[in-house]
């Protein structure tokens, strides 16, 4: 080998084994993660327990109350999947939109 290709090999090897690699988090909204597919669940089952209980209420005390089922199951699933994804070591953020 010549000298100056032994040179830029041994200059080449350091500055690779110094690059970082690159490994993606995986996705926490995708169904592969088993909290995610619990809190969807959780969902979808108070969106239909709340459509039953608005079609047998007779009283806008029965809707209200309804309502108020339906948003108690929404806060608490969106606690139980928070405190996963932060006891996973995931930053948990909220989103609010105003005008």
């Amino acid at each position: 080998m010549r000298p100056t290709l032994i040179i830029l090999a041994l200059l080449a090897a350091p500055a690779a084994a110094a690059v970082p690699t690159y490994r993606p988090e995986p996705a926490v909204l995708e169904d592969h993660n088993s909290y995610w597919l619990d809190y969807k669940t959780d969902v979808s089952e108070a969106q239909r327990e709340l459509r039953k209980d608005l079609k047998r209420a007779k009283k806008p005390s029965d809707r209200r109350e309804a309502w108020a089922e339906y948003h108690r199951e929404i806060a608490d699933a969106r606690h139980d999947f928070r405190k996963e994804m932060r006891e996973k070591g995931y930053a948990v953020g909220q989103v609010f939109v105003t005008e």
